[in-house]
């Protein structure tokens, strides 16, 4: 980033043409409680090769998901993306490309969209995708506003599995509205959804895997809100488990999302992520987001164009469906990239490879004293109980350069069910050497 500083002079100038009289004054409309009213730490100035030196002093301080063993997951994955993914979205073509308004100019743009939403609809099992949201988060909101608009209900029922922070967007989404009904959390697989659905629920949302690794029934869950006449939203933050893992819209999901970092988005510090969304074809004109088909030109020639668009951008704001006003082009490119390299079979090994290595983290973690796995199903997520604060223990650990997963507190904070809970994740990049590490060091910080 340039630092273009102004002089004394340049800056009475400016402040004249506004008509401040001084830098005060251009922010008197700043509350005073939320001033500065202390100095920074810092020097008044230092030259440019000592700022760097500084800055890689620093950065040189961070532990990276390849520095060691690494079984974080909770949301967030650790795959290998193909050098390919990255070479291929730099290109000119796709790094410049935008919003595909002028379907002329934009066919490339236009027809990664449609692979996109191919892709996502196959692996789904549901007949419709659009082209991305934000993330899987976001997703989950707009999945619960299309559900209550479908259904003509307020009533919403949030598993006691879904991610919190899925829960927490969704109750910001909604404003705390009375009518969502968040369960408990269910480390163990407990909490029965299904009790709570009544002629009043518009929608039930459950994750599969669920946020602790355990796998959700489907089909018994869209059978009870069917019968209610109410939707069922399955989400899924880990898209790699589709690959082994019967489609939901097999299963009768009305709504699928899923966040697609998985896939050709490499962890990135947290972001950007991809949200996926796919639904039943009479649901489409309810669907948030941008839809991408394809037609004809006049010479009978195969073309791409924007079919359905329900945004604010594009008609007036109280019949949109959705503020949403980016697709995430670029991650869903790197997705698709990803994807079509893998091809399905690829696809499918990449699953079972990864089923493989969290059977073999869970094997290993049965036989650490003081450590006890609770899950009976998972893909290659899964929860274990230690006999310590889970916090303080996987700090320890990091200390010895194994990130061991996320401690459940974290994420809900305050619960002293899921004091001493960590949630871990093996992917594809997990190595013997990785659990063995993992179990050793468990094994000494437990005794």
């Amino acid at each position: 980033m340039r630092y273009l500083p102004h002089s004394d002079h340049e800056r009475a100038e400016m402040l004249g043409v506004i008509g401040a009289s001084d830098i005060d004054a251009l922010f008197s409309a700043v509350p005073k409680s939320a001033l500065k009213n202390f100095e920074l730490d810092l020097p008044d100035h230092s030259p440019e090769f000592l700022v760097e030196a500084h800055m890689r002093a620093l950065a040189n301080q961070n532990h990276a998901a390849g520095d060691g063993p690494f079984f974080v997951g909770a949301g967030a994955y650790r795959h290998h993306v193909p050098a390919t993914v990255d070479h291929l979205i730099q290109r000119s073509e796709w790094l410049t490309a935008y919003t595909p308004y002028q379907p002329e100019i934009s066919q490339g743009t236009l027809q990664m969209l449609f692979e996109f939403q191919t892709q996502v609809a196959k692996i789904t099992g549901m007949d419709v995708a659009n082209a991305s949201l934000y993330d899987g988060s976001t997703g989950t909101a707009e999945a619960v506003l299309m559900a209550r608009r479908l259904t003509r209900r307020n009533k919403v029922v949030l598993s006691g599995g879904l991610h919190p922070h899925y829960r927490d967007v969704v109750r910001a989404y909604l404003k705390d509205d009375p009518h969502l009904e968040c369960l408990s959390p269910s480390p163990e697989g407990q909490g029965d959804i299904l009790d709570h659905i009544d002629a009043d629920t518009a929608a039930i949302v459950i994750q599969t895997p669920d946020f602790y690794g355990h796998l959700r029934n489907v089909e018994a869950a869209a059978k009870a809100a069917h019968d209610q006449g109410a939707l069922l939203i399955v989400v899924i933050t880990e898209v790699v488990s589709l690959g082994l893992l019967e489609a939901p819209g097999a299963l009768g999901a009305d709504i699928v999302v899923a966040e697609g970092q998985s896939i050709g988005n490499a962890l990135n510090f947290g972001g950007p992520y991809l949200g996926l969304m796919a639904t039943k074809k009479e649901f489409i004109r309810q669907m948030p987001g941008r839809l991408c088909g394809e037609t004809v030109d006049a010479d009978g020639n195969r073309g791409f164009v924007l079919t359905l668009s329900t945004r604010e951008q594009h008609i007036r704001r109280e019949k949109a469906t959705s503020n949403i006003c980016t697709n995430s082009g670029l991650c869903a490119l790197a997705f698709s990239i990803h994807m079509g390299l893998l091809g399905e079979a690829g696809f499918v090994r990449l699953a079972r490879l990864n089923h493989f290595n969290a059977i073999r983290l869970a094997n290993a973690l049965d036989g650490v004293p003081g450590v006890t796995v609770l899950n009976k199903t998972f893909f290659n997520e899964m929860t274990i109980r230690v006999t310590q604060p889970a916090t303080a223990l996987v700090e320890r650990l990091a200390q010895r350069g194994i990130l061991a997963g996320v401690p459940a507190s974290r994420l809900l904070p305050g619960d002293p069910e899921v004091e001493n809970l960590i949630i871990l994740a093996a992917t594809e990049l997990t190595t013997e050497g990785d659990i063995a590490a993992l179990c050793a060091a468990l094994t000494e910080e437990l005794a």
